[in-house]
Formats: structure tokens, sequence, C-alpha cells
């Protein structure tokens, strides 16, 4: 009976960041949990090959390659879709730098890309969910993809930190305003997770030490483990969970 709760048969998700790492694998669980796909990414190729493990699970799949960043194309993909129930707002970068050596540039992609771009598509998902007639009997979800760097402070993080603690306070607004909608709004906040974007960090050795040391747990987390949070945060077992966040961090900020 409980199990059931976890069934997101019928149900449509759109996944920013889907080509590669953890959208990659959110979409993949979402599958397998029985929900269809609307993917995005930057690369075509990546997306073809997550659409065919997709479909091995039965469920239907369209991808569409764009920039998260392009407004109208973004603007134009949501429009199109006939319906929309589940948000995994994943898409995202980092660019580690010391606070004092900052890039303007690289400050601005990081904002636009992490805190613009995840508002937009947030809010385009959000309107066209509410059109559903029947969305505060069936519900919606939204998981915005957030870090444990939204809830605690890391070097050469200052600008990823501002960008992260920023989702996590709109997720909470987000959180009361579509309340009254049944549409439940939360994050998931990873520890590292060994990524083709956390992979060239990792390969400083004592980056990968230091890091070790800092999640009691003492590894990083799996790819598959923070799907897992999002594909409950997503269903009906989670339906009294909104405004909040879950740390898949290995005891990280628990220090």
């Amino acid at each position: 009976m409980f199990l059931k709760k976890y069934n997101l048969k019928n149900k449509t998700a759109v996944v920013s960041g889907a080509g590669k790492g953890l959208g990659r694998a959110c979409a993949i669980a979402l599958a397998e949990a029985g929900a269809n796909l609307i993917i995005i990414s930057r690369t075509k190729k990546d997306l073809v090959e997550v659409s065919k493990i997709i479909k091995k699970y039965k469920s239907k799949c369209k991808f569409y390659t764009c920039d998260i960043t392009d407004y109208d194309q973004i603007k134009s993909i949501i429009n199109e879709q006939e319906k929309i129930d589940i948000l995994i707002n994943n898409a995202g970068n980092n660019i580690p730098e010391h606070f004092t050596k900052v890039k303007t540039k690289n400050m601005e992609y990081l904002v636009k890309i992490n805190t613009i771009a995840s508002f937009n598509l947030a809010q385009l998902c959000t309107l066209k969910m509410i059109k559903a007639k029947n969305r505060k009997k069936i519900g919606g979800a939204i998981v915005n993809m957030s870090s444990q760097m939204g809830h605690v402070g890391g070097p050469i993080r200052s600008v990823y930190n501002m960008n992260k603690w920023g989702l996590e306070g709109l997720t909470k607004g987000m959180a009361i305003d579509l309340a009254k909608y049944n549409i439940r709004v939360n994050t998931v906040c990873p520890t590292f997770v060994v990524t083709p974007m956390t992979k060239k960090f990792l390969k400083n050795k004592k980056f990968k030490n230091d890091t070790l040391r800092n999640i009691p747990l003492g590894r990083f987390a799996e790819m598959s483990e923070v799907a897992s949070a999002v594909v409950f945060l997503t269903s009906d077992a989670a339906s009294m969970i909104t405004g909040t966040s879950l740390l898949v961090d290995g005891g990280w900020t628990a220090k």
C-alpha cells in the first residue's frame, strides 16, 4: 500500500540539465517510477542517449536541445507542452574562485544560470501546471536542485554559496505562494557527488581528501542516492512536505 505512493504513472516531469550527471540520473529514476519525461539539455547526443534509456521503462520522452538561460527558447518549449506535473530544476554550473579573485563575467554567468534561469523555468512550469483544472486534486511538485552549499559556506565557493542560498529562499517563497494549488516546492541538497561537473575539482588530491574529511559517512554521494531523494519528493509519499530541504550530504551540515 505504502509503496504505491511512490508510483508516478501518468505524471509528466520536466528535467533541465538532463543530458549528464544528476539531471540524467533524476530523469531515468523518474521514468523508472513511471513518469513521462520532457528533458532539456545543451547537447543533443546526450539527450538521445538518455531518451533511449527512458523509453526502456515504457515511459514517453520528449527532448529539447537549448540553452537554459535563453528565456524565449525555454518559454516556447514549456508553452507547447500539453501538461506538466513535476519540475526538476537541475541545470547549473560552478566556477570556483577565491572571493577576492572572482571575475565579474564569471559571477554574472553563474547568477544567470544558477539563479535567474532557475527562477524563470520554475515560473513558466508553474503557469503551465496551474492551468490544469484538477491541479488541486492531483497536486504538483517542484524540486530545485540545491546543494549543501545552500546551508553552509565553503572555500572558493562564495558565488555558488550566494546562488544556492538564494535558491533556498526562492523555494520557501514559492512553497507558500503555490500551496493553494497543492503544488509542493522543495530542494534536494547533495554533498559532493562524482559527476562530470565535480570530477575536475576532485582530481586535486588535497581538495579530495579535505572534502572527504568533512563528510562523516566518509564517502561521496552516489548519483542514484540523490535521484532517489528527488523521486521521493515528487511522489505522493511526500505529500505533506513543502518549503524545506532534503540534505543528501552524508552528515556534512550536521557538524
